[in-house]
């Protein structure tokens, strides 16, 4: 999402900005799926609720917390707002922070459908070590 014009309160061009990019995608390939990258660290929870209406509205699959890059990654409490905002069938992914097992699982606990990690090979591991005990 163009974090510049929604902050600057330009709701509108953020909205066609995103059904373009929703459309670009799925004239490539009708079966893409498309995240909007929200930056959650940046927003507070009624600009949160926003953006997610806004995703929704423009036929995205998915909101995303962050890029993991940002000052903070994914909470807990985001994923549970962003989960209530889009409803049960849209898609949420937690990314930035997840770094084991336990953070992974409460993140699927609170509502996401996806999580994004760099740790997912000791997550894993952390699993099978759980399994195997």
């Amino acid at each position: 999402m163009n974090i510049g014009f929604f902050k600057g309160g330009l709701l509108a061009q953020v909205q066609d900005d995103l059904a373009a990019v929703v459309q670009a995608a799925r004239r490539e390939n009708s079966q893409a799926v498309v995240k909007v990258i929200l930056e959650t660290c940046l927003l507070n929870d009624r600009e949160k609720i926003v953006a997610c209406r806004l995703a929704v509205e423009a036929g995205a699959d998915f909101v995303k917390t962050s890029t993991g890059f940002g000052k903070g990654g994914a909470t807990i409490q985001d994923v549970v707002l962003l989960r209530r905002a889009v409803g049960p069938s849209f898609g949420v992914k937690a990314a930035g922070g997840i770094r084991n097992l336990q953070a992974a699982l409460n993140m699927i606990k609170a509502g996401a459908s996806r999580l994004g990690t760099s740790s997912g090979p000791s997550i894993l591991l952390e699993h099978a070590h759980l399994i195997d005990m």
